[in-house]
């Protein structure tokens, strides 16, 4: 077989290939997970309560402030703070909470990623990614918990009234 057969030869080949190729990259870039904008987290979270099956949060739109409040394990707390969100798809909930033994400063984020109109989450750094929001959204999806109700200023309210009486209590105020 001559040079310029075989050079035909695998020009062929490689043509027949390409298509393919670019096809195989084009379907492993759709089906590849890209963060969630700001703008979409935004979208998501902005004035609405993340309920909770010991509370909730509230994300306010104006100065971005987050409230919460929480009776994990009996324990009753509320949170004041922060939400910032960024284009690399995270949600962080810097807050300072308090309880019956005092306050502490937290900060809690989430990343999401989205593979076509399906909206994955994790708890950062190292959480397990589960589905967020379906494409068609299900009941179940977490999303779902995301309530434009304000269901929390007020609980949060009475407990910050009730642990702060109860610190003055304790130093003999």
């Amino acid at each position: 077989m001559s040079i310029g057969s075989r050079l035909w030869g695998a020009a062929l080949a490689l043509s027949l290939c390409l298509p393919v190729v670019a096809h195989g990259a084009e379907v492993a870039k759709k089906d590849a997970p890209t963060p969630l904008s700001a703008y979409e987290l935004y979208r998501i979270y902005g004035d609405k309560t993340w309920t909770w099956n010991t509370g909730g949060g509230r994300f306010f739109d104006e100065g971005r402030r987050f409230v919460a409040w929480s009776n994990d394990k009996g324990q009753p707390s509320f949170a004041e703070g922060r939400w910032v969100i960024d284009d690399l798809g995270q949600l962080c909930m810097r807050a300072t909470w308090t309880n019956a033994e005092g306050a502490a400063r937290a900060s809690t984020c989430f990343g999401h990623r989205k593979i076509g109109n399906t909206i994955y989450q994790r708890r950062q750094p190292s959480g397990e990614w589960y589905v967020f929001r379906h494409a068609s959204v299900r009941q179940g999806d977490e999303f779902q918990k995301l309530v434009p109700t304000d269901t929390v200023s007020a609980k949060a309210s009475e407990l910050k009234q009730i642990l702060l009486s109860q610190e003055v209590a304790r130093k003999g105020g």
